[in-house]
């Protein structure tokens, strides 16, 4: 089962907006074993969109349409929709309630004759209700595929592909089953990892394939089975998943369905009634930053001190002045200082420490661009290690995280 996103609207296409609707599509249909064979992004033409339309029935069953179904004159989807369809605007009595009643309710400018143009819709489409906002959804069928249109705006969109689309599509249509495992690792790249398991991944069942996602300092390993036979896909995946750590089970820190290594962190620490601080200085509050991003961040995330500058090390952190002059601020012994001091000052379990260079210049200290610190103190000790991770400044920061969150999760689960 195929499908076609189409996104439609110049402000895509001139980098105004990033497109997020046709990856939040894409993952949903692919859950319930739709998979899509291409995502198209056009201007508000006529003779773009109708082309669109064309190409895209060829190629698919159900096409997805997002955007160009606002008020405004350049909004032309519906209109377009009706072209090719042999189709005519009427007006739909419902949709034109809910109009009247959002801006009743929730507008504070008075309701125009343009707005109550968003109650047409195509005579043959069956109306998608979007309580979120005044353009509906709409789902129509020709003989080779479904047409379904939805607005461009983010929530609405979401609200309503989850809520209406996709059991509409499960109810509709056959399906095959698939089944993806994310496995997450960290300090191998790309090709080391494919040398190490490359007899493995050469003896994968045919309907199991494997995509390497590399970014930033860690591998995904993408593990997708489809078929029709649900519980054998699943099985066959997750008896290779056991094989695969077998084999690099030293470099895995978890599985992206379960979420992201600091929620796994964020887990571990709540489960265990542990707490956590962090002292960081280059990284500038990002481990903090993503830590508090998760709810109930409180229940185990104490605080942090950002000690950029060399003298917030010495004054705050309390790193002695020698140490820093002796060994430079870039060191084993400066991380491993800011570690200790920030768990006695917060009184936490653990406590994250970073200190490196991440360029373009060197600041206070000599050591090359990309030479990272992390320490991680625990309540019975120390750990420090030392990386170089480039000399891409933004690169070296977040492999500079994830590491940090990597080195974490392994000695929690210690204790």
């Amino acid at each position: 089962m195929l499908a076609e996103i189409i996104t439609i609207g110049d402000e895509i296409l001139i980098g105004q907006i990033v497109d997020t609707n046709s990856a939040f599509i894409a993952a949903e249909l692919n859950k319930i074993g739709v998979s899509v064979f291409q995502i198209t992004s056009v201007q508000d033409d006529r003779p773009h969109i109708l082309k669109a339309f064309s190409d895209a029935e060829k190629r698919a069953k159900i096409i997805i349409i997002t955007g160009g179904l606002g008020p405004t004159k350049d909004d032309i989807t519906k209109r377009t929709l009706c072209e090719y369809l042999d189709d005519k605007l009427v007006e739909d009595k419902q949709v034109l309630a809910h109009i009247e009643e959002l801006f009743k309710n929730y507008i504070a400018t008075p309701i125009s004759d343009v707005n109550r143009h968003q109650a047409l819709v195509p005579s043959k489409a069956q109306v998608l209700h979007n309580e979120y906002g005044t353009a509906p959804g709409m789902w129509m069928t020709t003989e080779k595929a479904t047409f379904i249109s939805l607005p461009g705006v983010p929530f609405e969109m979401k609200n309503l592909l989850s809520n209406a689309v996709i059991p509409k599509i499960a109810a509709t249509f056959h399906r095959p089953h698939i089944y993806h495992k994310t496995i997450m690792t960290y300090g191998l790249g790309e090709s080391a990892i494919a040398a190490r398991i490359e007899d493995w991944e050469d003896n994968l069942p045919s309907f199991v394939k494997l995509a390497y996602l590399p970014n930033l300092g860690k591998v995904r390993l993408r593990l997708t089975a489809k078929g029709p036979d649900k519980m054998l896909i699943e099985k066959a995946v997750k008896s290779e998943t056991e094989k695969l750590y077998a084999i690099i089970g030293d470099i895995i820190y978890g599985e992206e369905e379960d979420g992201s290594i600091e929620s796994g962190v964020a887990g571990l620490l709540t489960a265990k009634k542990m707490t956590l601080a962090t002292a960081e200085s280059f990284t500038g509050g990002k481990i903090a930053e993503q830590l508090t991003a998760i709810p109930g961040a409180s229940a185990y995330f104490l605080g942090s001190v950002v000690g950029y500058a060399t003298q917030v090390k010495i004054d705050i952190l309390k790193v002695p002045e020698e140490l820093i002059k002796k060994k430079s601020v870039v060191s084993a012994e400066v991380a491993k200082a800011m570690a200790i001091n920030i768990r006695e000052l917060l009184k936490s379990d653990f406590a994250v420490a970073t200190t490196g260079n991440a360029g373009p210049l060197k600041g206070d200290s000599d050591a090359p661009i990309g030479t990272v610190y992390i320490a991680i103190a625990t309540p019975n000790d120390v750990l420090v290690e030392k990386f170089t991770m480039g000399n891409h400044r933004t690169r070296i920061v977040q492999k500079a995280v994830h590491k940090a969150f990597q080195m974490l999760q392994k000695e929690i689960l210690k204790f």
